[in-house]
């Protein structure tokens, strides 16, 4: 059986208990043994995290001491996946460059805040995480994000939806959804789920549940 990590915590505002509960409701439908943990220190036993197939990370605006760091970068790189979303997985460690270095990215802003309506385009032919899914409107958070340029884009949302003082540079594609490789891991991050009700909608949901699935092997 394959097993997964799931750590919880940091803003509230992001609905860490809902969203965790439900990757793992997802994880255990696709047979998936799923353990959740509530604590940083879940990251100090190394030899745990090298053997899940998947570290999962719930937990936005925290602190992530080096040595609770340090165990993480070595898991993924040996090989095990790690997969998140929104603020819990490129807004949890804003002081941790090597954190944003693996995962692959950083949010800096959300125009317009929540509630602002926008498309999701997944690309065709990217990934087999996307096959299948064509274009789909979202109503949540718009995340503008600084991104690895070594990342593999397979989703994309067009900015600005919103006027503001980043309007007058034009339009341009930004990620939602990308993969990348950390070693002998696979990471999947998704910039959707502001709150767990954005993965009401079937594409929304298809497509983190395939990123799971994908960054576990």
């Amino acid at each position: 059986m394959k097993r997964a990590l799931i750590v919880r915590g940091g803003w509230e505002g992001h609905e860490p208990v809902q969203v965790s509960e439900l990757f793992a409701s997802m994880l255990r439908d696709m047979g998936f043994q799923a353990d959740i943990s509530e604590s940083l220190d879940s990251f100090l036993d190394a030899e745990r995290l090298a053997s899940m197939d998947l570290i999962v990370p719930v937990w936005t605006m925290g602190r992530i001491t080096e040595e609770q760091l340090r165990p993480v970068l070595a898991a993924v790189e040996g090989g095990t996946g790690l997969a998140g979303c929104h603020g819990g997985m490129c807004d949890a460690f804003r002081e941790s460059c090597d954190w944003q270095f693996m995962t692959g990215g950083q949010w800096v802003a959300h125009p317009g805040g929540d509630g602002v309506e926008y498309d999701v385009r997944p690309i065709p032919g990217s990934s087999p995480i996307v096959e299948g899914l064509g274009d789909f409107r979202v109503k949540s958070e718009q995340y503008y994000l600084h991104v690895d340029p070594a990342v593999a884009v397979i989703a994309t949302t067009r900015f600005p939806v919103v006027a503001g003082p980043h309007s007058p540079n034009g339009t341009c594609e930004m990620p939602v959804a990308w993969t990348k490789r950390w070693g002998a891991g696979r990471v999947f991050y998704c910039s959707l789920g502001h709150h767990a009700d954005v993965f009401d909608a079937p594409p929304a949901r298809e497509m983190m549940r395939r990123g799971l699935l994908w960054a576990a092997r």
